[in-house]
């Protein structure tokens, strides 16, 4: 498998009309996953390390990896930095409103 310039695997994205529901109701099933993306719909771009969670780097890896593969996020690279950004544009047009009302009772339920 070929290697970006820093020695990390390429990162993969499904395509728009490749977003499975049911892989994005996984991915927003864990707090974790879910801190990411409240803290992403009020910070548009972060870097990965810059995240209100209290895990592991491993584990985060992780989280990121399940929320890019299932469409959720998208992540770039940029010089040592990985950015993340939500692909709110994406879900919109795959699931009208369905982020909104996740977010909205995930902050309902704590």
């Amino acid at each position: 498998m070929p290697r970006s310039r820093h020695g990390r695997a390429p990162l993969t994205h499904p395509d728009r009309e490749e977003i499975d529901l049911l892989d994005v109701l996984h991915a927003l099933a864990d707090p974790t996953r879910m801190t990411i993306v409240r803290t992403l719909r009020a910070d548009p771009e972060r870097a990965c390390g810059t995240f209100p969670v209290d895990v592991a780097p491993s584990t985060l890896s992780h989280h990121f990896k399940v929320l890019r593969e299932s469409g959720v996020i998208h992540q770039r690279e940029e010089a040592n930095r990985r950015l993340t950004t939500l692909r709110t544009t994406d879900l919109e047009a795959r699931f009208p409103g369905l982020l909104d009302v996740i977010a909205t009772a995930y902050g309902q339920s704590r």
